[in-house]
């Protein structure tokens, strides 16, 4: 069995950026039919997407930073050899520009909060849909660091949407994270 790493390997940046996107319509189209074979009445959904700047700020942005810099922190205090995942990560975001890494991190942040949260973990709970948002970054389960830290975050992130019953909380969460993180690897090239 070919590891993930080689076939990124393979594949051209334009190839990876539509691999990316395919994977994160796939999770958005798979989030749209599940609501509607999932709950009675589909506009439900929409009662998850919270506008106040203030909670948004508050249980968004202020921790989705503080993820950054604890993950920034634990980057400097382990070897590198810990946070390798093949060099994927790397791939996916070095080549990119600032405008294609905004899209594509705001774009995961959607398709992957609008399943995890609000079609997931609202059905079957807060502790199967961490679980499963964890394991789906299934590179990330032979480095204790990594899988550890994507857990961490996973039940974080839960966590945040069991207190402000938001979408747009973890969605901006999601993103700050991803994108932040997506910046450091842009800038180290």
């Amino acid at each position: 069995m070919t590891k993930q790493s080689e076939i990124i390997k393979q594949l051209t940046d334009q190839e990876l950026k539509i691999q990316v996107l395919l994977t994160q319509f796939f999770l958005l189209l798979l989030s749209i039919v599940l609501s509607f074979l999932l709950f009675e009445n589909v506009t439900d959904w929409f009662l998850y997407f919270d506008w106040d700047l203030h909670t948004i700020f508050y249980y968004g942005v202020l921790p989705g930073l503080l993820i950054v810099l604890i993950d920034l922190i634990l980057m400097g205090v382990f070897p590198k050899r810990y946070y390798d995942d093949g060099g994927i990560n790397e791939r996916v975001f070095k080549n990119r520009s600032f405008v294609e890494i905004f899209y594509i991190t705001l774009f995961v942040a959607i398709s992957e909060e609008l399943l995890f949260r609000g079609v997931i973990q609202t059905t079957v709970g807060y502790f199967v849909a961490s679980t499963i948002f964890a394991l789906i970054h299934f590179r990330y389960l032979k480095k204790i660091v990594l899988l550890i830290s994507v857990l961490l975050v996973s039940f974080y992130i839960g966590y945040l949407f069991e207190l402000t019953e938001s979408l747009t909380v973890t969605i901006t969460a999601h993103f700050i994270i991803d994108f932040l993180l997506a910046m450091v690897i842009r800038l180290k090239k």
